[in-house]
């Protein structure tokens, strides 16, 4: 049997060719729940449906997600891990493809679903990463790999515009169809083999997930607070297209533009890892929500201004994905040999609230417009900051006790 550290690659340049290639399909495969975001007033004309209605696309890719991260995401601590990852991807592939094709808005949303579903490989690669790292060095690596995954998201923005606007909104899905399959095969070559311990089961597995939530508090409390965060951030772009377009006339490719300057929020993945490894993890968690309210509050009150927005979402990306980091990084010390399931629980926390908050953002534009989508957005992270204050305060001590740091799998 290939145990995680018979997995781990020795050499120092081995290490660095993997993350670097973690990293990069970690944001491609991401990069597909968010194309739609920017096209959907193109995608609303084109299935002659209203704004609302098109915003189920996004809502219902992140729905797709969530049950990936709840049915799919588990077997990482299972299936060999690289088997496991191509043959997901290839599914992507096909979802895609489906897609690019669809004749009417329902096969588009049940592909859209598809897409969410397959595309978990990205979160299945993120405890790949932590286990490949030293354990000191875990903060900054997942940071790496976290970067090349806000990369995704951002960019996947920048693109789809781009080629929406010279060759149709449909030819990203065709694009992206053909990246998921080099992908198959840059994977396959790189990816050092990885069999988990876990042997007696999907249904013991399944089990063992709900173990981990009713007896890791701190799991439940950084889950959370993610999800507030995620929230914001969900309901922010996806509401941002209709302002600059309806409100700023701006064109495609200038919404791609726009997208492109929020990419430089990923570069807080490695600084919040780094904060994180020297255990300034849980304090700037506190100042993460803060930050990421207050960008939203910033870019509802200079709705007037572009640079104001720009501002705002630059503030909010760099916010969320260092509290990210920073909640990975604790969250995956709990029990080394369950980080799959693990992040299971956090990330079907933080999708399950983007999806719930692209829905609710949708209903607050068609009747409050951007305006009313911010205020709801600054919101969220408040909550978080008050689950926060009652959980994960620098000055509380560790919950250290029982299972928390039981190295063992949960419930089998």
């Amino acid at each position: 049997m290939i145990t995680d550290a018979a997995a781990r690659p020795r050499p120092a340049a081995s290490l660095q060719v993997v993350t670097i290639t973690l990293a990069v399909a970690c944001g491609l495969t991401v990069a597909n729940l968010y194309y739609s975001q920017p096209l959907l007033e193109l995608i609303a004309r084109d299935f002659h449906v209203s704004q609302g209605t098109a915003t189920l696309v996004v809502t219902l890719t992140q729905v797709g997600y969530a049950l990936g991260l709840l049915f799919v995401l588990p077997l990482g601590d299972l299936v060999e891990n690289r088997t496991l990852v191509t043959r997901v991807l290839l599914g992507t592939a096909v979802a895609l493809v489906i897609a690019a094709v669809s004749p009417d808005f329902g096969v588009f949303v049940a592909a859209s679903v598809l897409v969410g579903l397959t595309s978990v490989v990205a979160q299945i690669l993120v405890p790949v990463a932590a286990h490949l790292a030293p354990p000191e060095q875990s903060g900054r690596l997942v940071g790496r790999v976290m970067s090349g995954l806000l990369l995704g998201i951002l960019l996947a923005r920048t693109v789809s515009s781009l080629l929406a606007g010279w060759l149709g909104w449909r030819a990203i899905y065709v694009v992206s169809a053909v990246l998921m399959v080099v992908l198959v095969v840059l994977l396959h070559r790189v990816l050092p083999a990885r069999r988990p311990d876990h042997t007696t089961g999907y249904r013991s597995l399944l089990a063992s997930v709900g173990e981990l939530v009713r007896h890791e508090p701190i799991l439940r409390a950084r889950a959370l607070c993610q999800g507030t965060m995620f929230g914001a951030f969900t309901a922010f772009w996806t509401a941002i297209a209709y302002e600059l377009i309806d409100e700023h006339g701006l064109s495609q490719t200038q919404i791609a533009l726009f997208a492109l300057i929020g990419a430089g929020g990923a570069t807080a993945a490695p600084i919040g890892g780094w904060l994180a490894d020297r255990g300034h993890g849980r304090s700037g968690s506190g100042v993460m929500l803060v930050l990421a309210a207050g960008a939203v509050a910033l870019a509802g009150a200079g709705h007037s201004s572009v640079i104001l927005l720009a501002l705002g979402g630059v503030l909010l990306d760099l916010a969320v994905q260092c509290h990210q980091v920073m909640g990975q990084q604790e969250i995956y010390a709990l029990r080394p040999t369950a980080r799959a399931r693990i992040n299971t629980v956090y990330m079907t926390t933080v999708f399950v609230s983007g999806a719930i908050s692209s829905a609710v953002a949708g209903l607050l534009h068609d009747a409050y417009g951007w305006t009313g989508v911010c205020w709801f957005a600054a919101a969220l992270p408040l909550v978080g900051l008050v689950i926060w204050a009652f959980t994960l305060r620098p000055s509380m001590a560790p919950q250290r006790a029982g299972t928390q740091l039981d190295p063992r799998p949960a419930a089998g």
